[in-house]
């Protein structure tokens, strides 16, 4: 039984496209091909014969030249006086902010109107090459409407999609906004690249969502880059089939696509790499191997003349790594095994548990020109740390729980070790603040399932900003908004306000009425005050009345009105007297 279409398959050994003329990224079967003449002809049993002997030739030079290297690598011990060497120091700034925006407006920095623009068209053109007697006629504003509901869709959970415009389980910011249908058949034409443009020898699998993923890099990659970045492997959560998928048993969801993220220590991503098989060197770069390949390729958004400083994990690690990033002038600190450094020979776990917990050995060597150290400590258990430019010393003292004595001790750490794990967490957070809110919405199509991810991963990088430029302007820390307000804020502004504006020139929001409309939020009224973005857009806020009388939302008014606006569904009075529905919408 072929079970490859269960378990996918792995795009390394593979040199078959996953792209076709269909949208759904299965495998086509592979057909033995009939050889030509001259190949008949051979001696079957001769050809095997002399395979067999070129490849144990092959495989013993190889076997030799990697033990001679081996060989040729010489650690020498690093006493403690001798041990201490110089940190870094960032030469670069964050630029500081002049105001805090409105939440949308750090999104549509990565969604800008030219990328929404060319999802429209590209939609639009599959639709009519599917089906020529219909046409969806998709725009921009209506885009970011379905982006807006997916958001929605995200935050309020439902078993099954159709609920959200069910009777019993309606949920209003999804179904007066689009209806069923409509959100069906844009999701059932949603592309990104058109299909007549990828010549039948491409070799990009990722060809349908490529204008996506260039887009979404050149905009990551202009961010201000904080000193400490990290590089590490993400998951894209998909059971389907397809030859992108990867088995990754140690992470939450252990089947998907993955990717791997340049990203800071709070988790804001600043380039990102899609696996599609054994990554082959850049130009101008050495070939240390497909992981260390990736390292070099991510690193070239670094801005090194600040002195970044670049970790990762044993993942990644190895000693051609390390010299190729010293030899570009790029400090790097990483977890290692004890077969990733060639020569090198520690205590073992047993001996130095022995000596006792905060017992550790440094090492150095010169590899390719650049000097090199590793570090062994034993806590718990060993770890080993190895970097081209930190050492062991200083050395601090931690505290851990000792499971014997039943207390706390202080347990001596040396610096390499403290200064990997005090900025580890960025890309943990970062799986974290991306799964805490993850699109659902189930589909087939590869580059669909890629599309709500980088939705998702675009709105935690605009929260991160906005927590950067609230950093900046010293904004207290309850007057912030957390993420999953700052999600529901830009699903509002998708959702409800339109692209066309007004040409009428209205006067900004005066600060009192934008104070007294805090307050009143905040007292806890009947319905959500619209945000000021949406209210004073001029698009679609039309008086109608109510059955019954309820009390006006302006501000600055205690009356009670049978009218209310249309787009924000509040009260507002309409009289001869006066008239807050039009300073509301100012």
């Amino acid at each position: 039984m072929d079970t490859s279409p269960f378990y996918g398959v792995p795009p390394i050994e593979s040199d078959d496209s996953c792209l076709s003329d269909s949208d759904s990224d299965s495998d086509e079967d592979n057909r033995a091909t009939p050889s030509d003449d001259s190949s008949a002809d051979e001696d079957p049993d001769w050809t095997d014969d002399a395979t067999a002997r070129t490849s144990a030739a092959t495989t013993r030079r190889t076997s030799a030249a990697a033990s001679t290297k081996w060989q040729e690598v010489v650690w020498d011990s690093v006493q403690q006086q001798t041990s201490a060497k110089h940190y870094p120091v960032w030469q670069g700034t964050l630029p500081d902010a002049d105001e805090i925006r409105e939440p949308v407006q750090y999104f549509r920095d990565f969604f800008d109107a030219e990328l929404l623009e060319t999802i429209s068209q590209q939609s639009n053109l599959y639709c009519a090459q599917e089906n020529p007697n219909s046409a969806l006629k998709l725009d921009p504003s209506e885009l970011e409407q379905f982006i807006g509901t997916v958001m929605y869709i995200s935050v309020v959970h439902l078993p099954r999609l159709r609920m959200y415009w069910s009777n019993d389980c309606r949920i209003r910011q999804v179904a007066d906004v689009i209806s069923r249908d409509r959100f069906d058949e844009i999701t059932k034409f949603l592309h990104f690249n058109d299909n007549n443009n990828m010549a039948a020898s491409n070799r990009d699998k990722l060809f349908k969502i490529r204008p996506i993923v260039d887009s979404l890099l050149q905009k990551f990659q202009a961010i201000p880059q904080d000193q400490m970045l990290f590089i590490s492997e993400q998951i894209v959560p998909f059971k389907g089939r397809s030859s992108l998928k990867q088995y990754m048993p140690k992470k939450p969801h252990r089947w998907g696509y993955k990717i791997y993220v340049l990203c800071d220590t709070k988790g804001l991503v600043h380039s990102f790499d899609i696996f599609t098989g054994k990554t082959a060197a850049e130009h101008g770069e050495p070939d240390i191997g497909p992981t260390g390949n990736i390292v070099l390729k991510l690193a070239q958004a670094i801005q090194r003349a600040d002195h970044h400083l670049l970790y990762f994990d044993y993942c990644f690690s190895s000693l051609d790594l390390f010299a190729a990033l010293a030899n570009k002038g790029l400090p790097a600190l990483g977890t290692v095994q004890q077969n990733q450094l060639q020569g090198c020979c520690f205590s073992t776990d047993s001996d130095m548990k022995e000596k006792g917990r905060g017992t550790f050995e440094e090492k150095k060597v010169v590899f390719d020109g650049a000097e090199m150290r590793a570090v062994k400590w034993f806590d718990s258990k060993g770890v080993i740390v190895a970097s081209n430019f930190p050492g062991a010393h200083s050395v601090s003292r931690v505290k851990r729980w000792d499971k014997t004595l039943k207390h706390n001790v202080f347990v001596t750490c040396p610096s390499i070790i403290s200064l990997y794990h005090k900025f580890l967490g960025g890309i943990y957070a970062l799986n974290a603040q991306i799964a805490s809110c993850r699109i659902q919405v189930r589909s087939k199509k590869y580059y669909h399932r890629f599309f709500f991810h980088f939705v998702d991963m675009v709105v935690v990088n605009s929260w991160l900003l906005y927590q950067r430029d609230c950093d900046s302007l010293d904004v207290p820390k309850k007057e912030r908004k957390d993420l999953l307000a700052f999600r529901t804020s830009v699903a509002q502004a998708l959702c409800m306000q339109f692209n066309e504006i007004s040409s009428v020139k209205r006067e900004p929001p005066s600060p009192d009425v934008e104070r007294e409309l805090q307050k009143k939020r905040f007292r806890g009224p009947s319905r959500a005050l619209p945000t000021m973005e949406v209210r004073s857009d001029a698009v679609g806020h039309w008086p109608m009345t109510d059955s019954e009388r309820q009390r006006c939302k302006f501000s600055k008014c205690k009356g009670q009105s049978v009218y209310k606006c249309s787009k924000c569904g509040i009260h507002l009075c309409l009289n001869k007297h006066k008239n807050c529905f039009i300073e509301f919408h100012k």
